[in-house]
């Protein structure tokens, strides 16, 4: 018995040194099909079609919240460069520690967007005065026409529901209250469907989708139209392909502050 078991375990040694010298052969997956059905009727494609051409690679940021590799840099710190005031004068805003001070009236990017993927982060200050819409009161207008709303959102400043923060503003209230507290900074991520527009007519509204802070709060939300202070919108008009971001001063008793703008055009 005893011979037995140890020629076993000779032969059970012998079969894994043999299996651990002998390469094993790689098991290779098809990298695609052509002989599967189209996605859709009419699709240009197949599924899982061998001759779709793969997504262009893009390096991300280093870390959470700054721009990738084929963003446009906005405002990283130390210039005003890429802004202009009221009339295509200089950018009036100064820079402090790497921070834009919201003062000096509205600034307007020189390059115009259509759809696009926004990041910004602001802040309010805690000891602004005023209430309501009078208190770190900001905005980022989308084709110089369409507000996302930034504003005090603390507990002791009450206001309107399509004018607080993340609203699109006189329009549609934001799905969650995301902010933080005055003083510490709001990160904002705007993904927005430009109009589709012929001959300067609308055909197809805008939407936006909103992640306040890291929480989605407008989710492909349609816009109605231009954003206007006490009164209904429409797309009534006419409208561009593309237009610049207006950034707004509301005239804070402290200024806002802004960092970390960068765009990348969809």
């Amino acid at each position: 018995m005893k011979n037995i078991t140890l020629t076993l375990v000779v032969l059970a040694a012998a079969s894994a040194a043999w299996a651990a010298a002998t390469p094993k052969k790689p098991i290779v997956y098809p990298l695609g099909y052509d002989d599967t059905p189209l996605i859709f009727s009419g699709s240009k494609w197949k599924v899982h079609d061998i001759a779709r051409p793969a997504p262009t690679a893009v390096k991300p940021g280093d870390k959470p919240g700054t721009a990738p590799a084929d963003a446009i840099v906005l405002f990283d710190g130390k210039s005003t460069d890429a802004f202009v005031a009221k009339d295509g004068v200089p950018c009036k805003w100064k820079i402090e520690n790497g921070e834009l001070i919201v003062d000096g009236g509205d600034s307007w990017t020189k390059q115009t967007f259509g759809s696009c993927q926004l990041h910004v982060e602001w802040k309010s200050h805690p000891n602004t005065e005023g209430n309501s819409q009078k208190k770190g009161n900001g905005g980022v207008f989308l084709m110089d026409r369409y507000e996302i709303q930034m504003v005090d959102n603390s507990p002791n400043n009450p206001t309107y529901a399509d004018g607080v923060s993340g609203a699109v503003y006189g329009q549609t209230p934001p799905l969650v209250n995301a902010t933080r507290s005055a003083g510490e900074w709001q990160t904002y991520d705007i993904i927005f469907t430009a109009p589709k527009v012929v001959a300067g007519k609308v055909t197809e509204p805008a939407h936006v989708t909103v992640f306040v802070n890291g929480v989605v709060v407008q989710n492909h939300t349609k816009l109605l139209g231009p954003t206007l202070h006490k009164k209904a919108t429409s797309w009534e008009g006419t409208f561009p392909a593309s237009a610049p971001f207006r950034f707004q001063d509301h005239k804070n008793s402290i200024p806002n502050r802004m960092r970390n703008i960068w765009v990348r055009a969809l």
